[in-house]
């Protein structure tokens, strides 16, 4: 299903992107007004980009080019390969995810187990608690305070100015350490609620009150027999929170003022650069699916009664 499913989603990107209003002819048009003297007609602009073509013909000419020979494109504006500033790019996002996912779980996989080992305690009522916070809290608006709060009482602010990891390894850790705690903690809430879940519905089996009856230790129970078993819709949760990352590192991106993909496609939308759009939102599908792919394959390893034929 993964070929039917990408060739869908370039059709949606391609065509849905051109439903924004205002095009790029018009914003073009006005910016060289704007800059130089020069009348450049909206048709003779038109056809430089070649968008004077039928859209089917646009379509059939791009798809072509990335199947035949890797091109996506020319950036409308710019005129340079869109793959050169995806190049420069995707490194700040990936940093930016993988941290919030592994912090993600640093926080959800420990406090959703105590709290189900503890039910109805107050380490499980404050384990609750924190997780409907994390949950309820939007994002863009954490990220906000983060900035805005400690600069009024204590004049501090993140680093705002991106530090490639290759210069000063430190120095980038501390510019995205808090962007990717904020990131984290929506799907730290969710993710601790459902570890929470299952680990409850795991220890009521009978094969756990087995293991309680031969007088096995908590700990040998909890992590060599409930976890695993619980962690099946766990994996299910989280690789739909990844989906859920791509639109989450546009806002963060753009707050911080991190240079990732994320600030590409918004800066490429507000332009209606729809080369860089699709290029951008086609690798972000692609990765999607093969992520969803790996989720389904991860079920075999953790539940061997799962097989694939």
């Amino acid at each position: 299903m993964i070929i039917p499913t990408v060739w869908i989603v370039t059709l949606i990107i391609f065509f849905m992107i051109r439903l924004i209003p205002g095009t790029v002819v018009d914003l073009m048009g006005a910016e060289f007004q704007q800059v130089s003297q020069a009348q450049m007609g909206t048709q003779a602009i038109e056809h430089a980009l070649g968008l004077d073509k039928p859209i089917l013909t646009q379509y059939g000419h791009w798809i072509g080019n990335m199947i035949l020979h890797g091109d996506l494109g020319n950036s409308l504006w710019k005129g340079t390969p869109v793959i050169n500033d995806i190049l420069k790019r995707w490194p700040v996002t990936v940093e930016l995810g993988l941290m919030g996912i592994i912090i993600s779980q640093l926080i959800a996989l420990p406090i959703g187990i105590y709290s189900a080992i503890r039910q109805d305690t107050w380490g499980d009522y404050l384990a609750r608690s924190f997780a409907i916070l994390s949950l309820s809290i939007p994002t863009f608006w954490l990220a906000t305070m983060v900035i805005v709060l400690p600069s009024i009482w204590w004049n501090y602010a993140p680093p705002l100015t991106y530090i490639p990891f290759n210069v000063d390894p430190v120095g980038n850790l501390k510019m995205f350490i808090i962007p990717a705690v904020v990131l984290s903690l929506s799907m730290a809430g969710a993710i601790m609620r459902m570890v929470r879940t299952m680990m409850l519905e795991v220890m009521r089996q009978d094969y756990i009150r087995t293991a309680w009856a031969k007088g096995l230790k908590e700990r040998v129970i909890v992590f060599r027999h409930a976890i695993k078993n619980a962690l099946i819709p766990v994996v299910t949760i989280l690789g739909g929170q990844l989906t859920l990352l791509v639109g989450g590192t546009v806002i963060i991106e753009n707050i911080f003022q991190l240079p990732g993909m994320g600030q590409l496609v918004l800066s490429a939308a507000t332009n209606r650069d729809y080369t860089v759009i699709t290029a951008v939102m086609l690798i972000f599908a692609v990765g999607l699916v093969f992520i969803n792919l790996t989720v389904d394959l991860t079920y075999g390893f953790l539940d061997r009664r799962i097989q694939y034929r």
